[in-house]
C-alpha cells in the first residue's frame, strides 16, 4: 500500500554521506579502491548525490578520486564535497570541481562560542563571504549545512537561512548534530523554515536516540526536499540515518520509483565487509532473516496470503521467503504447507504429524524433506 503522491511532491533526492560521515565511525577507514566500489554501488541503487569527502589540503587525493569517480559512473549521481567556511578549503574544493559544495557552519551559540570562540556577527559575515567566494570561483551549486541547527536560537537560525538565500545558496541542510529531535520536533522546524525561504531544505539526522530514519522521513513529509543518509547508518557515536531504511520506506511504502531496492543488500554487504561491521539477521530491509518465520499463527497467515504478515514482497529487496516448521507450528499452517508441497493429508494424519513434529523438532526447525519423511 502506498501513500498519496502529494506526500512526495517536494522530495528531490538523497545525499549519501558514507564516504564522509560514515568514515567518521571509530575504526572505519576505506581504501581508495573500496571508496570507488562503494560509489559504484550507490550509483546502481540510484542515489542522487554522493558526498565524496572533506575538501581540505589534508586530502590531496580528492581531485584524482573525483576524476576516477566520474570515469566510473559518469553522470549517474551528482558529486559533492563537504567544506568548512575557510578560504583555503573553499579554494581546494574549487580545484576539485564538484557538482555541489556543502559549506558547513555552526548555528548554535554553544558551537559558535565554545568551539569557535566567535560571535553571531562573525558567523553571518563568514557565511556570506564563503558562499560568494565559492560561487564566484565557479561552483555550480552551494548547499549550506547549519550545524547543530536543532539547538540553535530560532531567530538567529532564520537569519542564517536568509543570509544563505541572499548570498546565492541553493539549499539549506538542517543538522540535528547530536540526535536530540523527535519526528514531531524536526517536522515543525522544517515547516517553520520552509515558510521563510524559497530554498530547498535538507536534513542531516543522527541516531543518538534511535530516531534518525524516523526523523528524516518526518522531515520529508513536512516538506524537506533532501535527506542525508549513510549505508547501515555508519557515523560517529550512534550513527546516522540509514540509507537502506530510507530508500526502502520511500519506495516500498510510499511508492517512489527512482531507486533500485534490489541493489540495497549488495551495497550493504559491501560496506559491511570493508567497514568490518555486522548486518544483524533482523536488520530492516537487508537482514538475512527478515522474511523468515516459524511461529504458528504467522505461518498460517503467510501460507494463506503472504500480505498478512509481510509489508512488501521479498523479491523487491532481492530476498526470499523462508518458512520454518518446528515445535511452534500450528495445524492450519502445516496443512497449507503440505498441500503446497503436493502432499494433501486428512485431519487424522495432520494430528499425528503434528505430534511427531513437535516431538522430534525440539528447538530446531525441519526442512521440507524432513517433513515429508515424517509422513512415511
Amino acid at each position: 500500500m502506498t501513500s498519496p503522491p502529494h506526500t512526495l511532491k517536494t522530495f528531490q533526492g538523497i545525499v549519501d554521506s558514507t564516504l564522509r560521515e560514515g568514515e567518521q565511525t571509530p575504526g572505519v577507514h576505506f581504501s581508495p579502491d573500496q571508496r570507488l566500489e562503494i560509489v559504484a554501488r550507490l550509483a546502481r541503487v540510484g542515489i542522487d548525490e554522493i558526498e565524496l569527502g572533506i575538501a581540505s589540503a589534508r586530502n590531496p587525493h580528492l581531485p584524482e578520486f573525483i576524476g576516477q569517480v566520474r570515469e566510473r559512473i559518469g553522470q549517474q549521481s551528482r558529486l559533492a564535497l563537504w567544506c568548512r567556511c575557510r578560504r583555503e578549503d573553499i579554494d581546494f574544493a574549487v580545484a576539485c570541481a564538484p557538482d555541489v559544495l556543502s559549506l558547513s557552519i555552526p548555528a548554535s551559540d554553544l558551537h559558535i562560542e565554545e568551539r569557535l570562540q566567535k560571535d553571531r556577527a562573525w558567523i553571518l559575515r563568514t557565511l556570506e563571504e564563503s558562499i560568494t567566494r565559492a560561487l564566484e570561483a565557479g561552483i555550480p551549486l552551494v548547499s549550506v549545512g547549519l550545524e547543530d541547527a536543532t539547538r540553535a536560537d530560532r531567530p538567529f537560525l532564520y537569519q542564517l537561512v536568509q543570509t544563505a538565500e541572499q548570498s546565492g545558496a541553493s539549499r539549506i541542510r538542517l543538522a540535528d548534530t547530536v540526535g536530540i529531535c523527535s519526528p514531531a520536533e524536526i517536522a515543525d522546524l522544517v515547516r517553520r523554515i520552509g515558510k521563510r525561504t524559497t530554498l530547498a531544505l535538507g536534513v542531516h539526522t543522527h541516531n543518538d536516540f534511535g530516531m534518525a530514519t524516523a526523523n528524516s522521513i518526518a522531515a520529508q513529509e513536512a516538506g524537506a526536499a533532501w535527506i542525508d543518509a549513510t549505508v547501515l547508518g555508519l557515523g560517529e557515536r550512534a550513527g546516522n540515518c540509514r540509507l537502506e531504511e530510507t530508500v526502502g520506506f520511500l519506495c516500498l511504502k510510499k511508492g517512489l520509483k527512482r531507486y533500485h531496492t534490489a541493489e540495497l543488500r549488495p551495497l550493504c554487504l559491501l560496506v559491511s565487509n570493508v567497514a568490518g561491521t555486522t548486518i544483524t539477521p533482523g536488520h530492516p530491509v537487508v537482514g538475512e532473516d527478515i522474511f523468515t518465520c516459524e511461529t504458528g499463527l504467522h505461518l498460517h497467515g503467510l501460507t494463506s496470503n503472504p500480505a498478512t504478515y509481510e509489508p512488501y514482497d521479498p523479491n523487491m529487496v532481492g530476498a526470499r521467503r523462508n518458512l520454518r516448521f518446528g515445535h511452534k507450528v500450528g495445524r492450519r499452517a502445516l496443512l497449507n504447507h503440505l498441500q503446497a508441497l503436493g502432499y494433501p493429508v486428512d485431519d487424522n494424519e495432520i494430528e499425528k504429524l503434528l505430534h511427531r513434529l513437535r516431538s522430534s523438532a525440539g528447538s530446531k526447525t525441519l526442512s521440507d524433506e524432513e517433513l515429508i519423511l515424517l509422513l512415511e
